[in-house]
């Protein structure tokens, strides 16, 4: 698979016919998916040296302001207690996040961790607009959006 990105999106029209299948639209989400997300990562993590985890959960605390307790961080990622245990103790070790325990543990952005993303996000927005948000319209980005905070 490609992920240079530059082709051109295929036009479609809009169906006028029956729905879609349920498992091909599903299928074709899924398409999606991967191969926007492997594009984005390889214009953005993989040039900063970081995996696609450190990048998510970076861009998470920044959102929040730097800090989130870890619960509310892995439900917001859709990731297990496991998981998320395991990428901060990776991230710890690098110095990119900090977690304290005091009724439950909150994870807090170290400076280096606010230096890695401010310095990532430039490059991150510019590839989610290149091979996300800039293929399609305004009004299409409404409608995804809206769909997406359902589900």
């Amino acid at each position: 698979m490609s992920t240079s990105g530059d082709e051109a999106p295929e036009a479609r029209e809009p169906a006028n016919g029956p729905a879609p299948d349920p498992v091909d639209l599903w299928s074709s989400f899924k398409r999606a998916h991967e191969i926007v997300r492997a594009r984005v990562i390889a214009d953005t993590a993989d040039a900063a040296g970081l995996s696609e985890p450190d990048l998510t959960i970076l861009v998470s605390l920044s959102k929040a302001e730097g800090s989130l307790r870890q619960s509310e961080l892995a439900a917001s990622l859709g990731w297990d207690r496991t998981r998320i245990s395991h990428q901060l103790t990776r991230m710890s070790k690098r110095d990119l996040v900090t977690r304290e325990r005091a009724n439950g543990v909150t994870v807090t952005l170290t400076d280096a961790g606010r230096q890695v993303i401010a310095a990532v996000h430039p490059g991150l927005d510019a590839a989610v607009r290149r091979h996300f948000t800039g293929r399609l319209s305004e009004q299409e980005i409404g409608t995804l959006d809206s769909i997406l905070r359902r589900l």
